[in-house]
């Protein structure tokens, strides 16, 4: 029996917390090969939220493949605890999302979340960078130093 097993690497921010937010995601087959890029604008929104959208969002072109297994990937911890139900949620928006990734989560036999260094996400943080950048959200103008 064939099994599919993917990897998503996720990656949200807001310039500005709250303020202008993407969200993208790149998901990868066992092997490593990009299968998919995937990246959204959300509006305005914090930093957080924005993490737990590129989760949802990375799960929803997961499920497009059907895999057997999924494992995630991203650098905030808060995401990785929470949505693995190791930490508390007190923010009600933040309970909603993960409630969103767990509908996206229960059509997938086998799933694993993990916490990773920024370093081994940037291709997710470019998808980012490219949504805000484009919408004319520089970094500039909301980054000093």
């Amino acid at each position: 029996m064939f099994m599919t097993k993917l990897k998503i690497f996720c990656d949200g921010g807001a310039r500005g917390n709250p303020g202008p937010a993407a969200a993208g995601a790149v998901i990868q087959n066992s092997a490593g090969a990009t299968l998919a890029t995937v990246a959204k604008f959300l509006g305005t929104a914090t930093n957080n939220q924005a993490e737990y959208a590129a989760v949802i969002l990375g799960i929803q072109k997961a499920l497009e493949f059907k895999p057997d297994e999924l494992e995630i990937f991203l650098d905030s911890k808060l995401a990785v605890e929470q949505i693995s139900g190791r930490w508390k949620i007190k923010d009600l928006e933040l309970k909603k999302l993960v409630e969103k990734a767990h509908v996206g989560l229960a059509k997938i036999p086998k799933w694993k979340i993990d916490h990773i260094v920024r370093a081994k996400n940037k291709t997710a943080d470019q998808l980012v960078n490219q949504v805000l950048d484009s919408r004319g959200f520089r970094k500039s103008a909301f980054f000093r130093g």
